[in-house]
Order: C-alpha cells, then structure tokens, then sequence
C-alpha cells in the first residue's frame, strides 16, 4: 500500500463540478493499494498517518500530528501509484490491485482513519475526479508499505 501525503490548507474533491469531499485543514492522501496489500497494511499506515509529526508547533517546528492539530483527511484513491514506467511510453498498471478488492481495502483504511477520531472526506472510487487544495509547507510525504 502507497500514500502520498499533502499538508493541506484546505482540499477538496469535485465531480461534474460538484464537490463531493472537502476539508478545510489536515492532509490530502492519495492512497494506491496492489495485490500484495492486507488490512494489516492499512492498519500500519493508518498508524503511521495519524501520528506523524509534520505540523508546526508553537516554534514552527514540526513537532504535531493530524491527532494533535484535530486536522481532517481527504482520501482519494489512486491507481495510478502503482504505474510502472520502465518499458515503453504506456504506463502499466498490473501491479495495482484489481478494482473489486482495491475498493474494499481502500473502504477498511478509511473506517480505521475515522475509529482513531479523524474526520474523513472522500473522493468517489473509481470516478474521474478534478482535485484542487493548498499544499501547506509544501510538505509532502510518500509512505509505503513495501519500503
């Protein structure tokens, strides 16, 4: 499992225009899942995400969690996180997890954001989505189960 992680601002999630996750503070994710991914996984990440310390503190030292600052997550899922480009000009995306069980270890990661306390927007899975947000910092991040 991959997260990208954003500080953001403020994020938010539009199809056809019409916004269908925000948030007005806290991280944008983009959360790519393969075949290889257990609920023990996004258990780990979930962990990891809500506990680690990228924001500033009274001294501007990134010394708080999404915990600590109440922040919120907006949670997109992300195929394209597993695109391997070593071959050709084409993307392949065979190390991404089929679409039935993506969706359901992507549903579980989100749930278990919201049993630690943290305020959860989505986008829609599998949709086309146009995503805008302030990065903070910048400060990005990628987390990854595999490394």
């Amino acid at each position: 499992m991959k997260l990208v992680i954003q500080r953001a601002k403020n994020a938010a999630v539009r199809i056809n225009n019409d916004i269908v996750g925000q948030i007005d503070f806290g991280l944008m994710v983009l959360v790519g899942i393969t075949h290889q991914d257990t609920i023990e996984d996004a258990k780990y990440l979930v962990r990891k995400l809500s506990n680690l310390r990228i924001f500033e503190d009274e001294n501007g030292k990134m010394n708080l969690s999404l915990k600590e600052v109440e922040g919120s997550v907006l949670s997109v899922s992300q195929f394209t996180l597993y695109g391997d480009t070593k071959k050709g000009r084409r993307p392949s995306f065979v190390n991404a997890a089929k679409p039935g069980e993506a969706k359901a270890l992507y549903d579980q990661f989100n749930h278990l954001l919201e049993e630690e306390n943290i305020h959860v927007e989505t986008g829609e899975f599998g949709a086309d989505m146009d995503i805008e947000f302030t990065n903070s910092g910048p400060v990005t991040l990628i987390l990854d189960t595999a490394e």
